[in-house]
């Protein structure tokens, strides 16, 4: 089974995810109407991309948005568990053994301690988004069954992944579990919510232009806007 999931398996759920998220960008962008956003866009590329790059960069620093600094707590898990769901998967040692042996490619990676504190950060980050959801009334009213079966499809791979790592009984059957979990959450990514791990880049992109060209961001010119 662990063969099969490190070898055919993988590529599979690798290759689902990459080409499901070319069909999104490809969607996502094709999708944007000729009169309310593209047109604006190719007429004022320069201001388009500075808005675009400006409104990635500040949601992707911890409270550098006016949202991120209202929810401090809020943005506090929300970057715990990125942080750990982005660094883990790609930078863990392990991880990186399977990328160089299945895809010739490897880069630096995180020390076991570094790793480990990480990996709980992202647990304990997500366990507390969890708990938000079930709390606060205006989060739980907009949460179904699918979100529910994304959280735990998001959590699964970190808590197989800690059992393995502490040998807590089973190591194989816990090591496969890992894996499988993990490729669940590859092809999961370009059919559900998850796909926002690559979409976000997308969508801040075109609020920054929108907001940096037609909502006040060139200012002095006479644009219709």
């Amino acid at each position: 089974m662990y063969t099969l999931l490190t070898g055919p398996f993988f590529y599979l759920s690798l290759g689902v995810c990459i080409i499901g998220m070319i069909v999104r960008f490809y969607r996502y962008f094709t999708g944007l109407s000729w009169q309310l956003d593209r047109v604006a866009y190719k007429a004022w590329p320069a201001m388009g991309f500075k808005g675009a790059v400006r409104s990635i960069y500040k949601w992707l620093i911890p409270y550098g948005t006016y949202s991120w600094r209202s929810q401090p707590v809020m943005a506090a898990a929300f970057f715990g568990f990125h942080i750990g769901a982005v660094c883990v998967p790609l930078f863990l040692t392990a991880h990186n053994i399977i990328l160089k042996e299945k895809l010739g490619i490897s880069w630096f990676t995180l020390s076991p301690s570094v790793a480990d504190v990480l990996t709980w950060t992202a647990v304990v980050s997500l366990f507390f988004l969890i708990l938000r959801r079930l709390v606060l009334p205006e989060v739980r009213i907009l949460t179904d069954k699918k979100d529910w079966g994304i959280l735990l499809i998001t959590l699964a791979p970190f808590i197989t992944g800690l059992l393995a790592r502490y040998q807590v009984g089973d190591y194989s059957f816990w090591l496969t579990a890992h894996v499988l979990t993990g490729e669940i959450v590859l092809l999961a990514i370009p059919f559900t919510k998850l796909s926002h791990v690559f979409l976000f880049f997308a969508s801040r992109a075109q609020l920054g232009m929108d907001f940096g060209i037609k909502r006040g961001g060139i200012r002095g010119t006479k644009m219709a806007w």
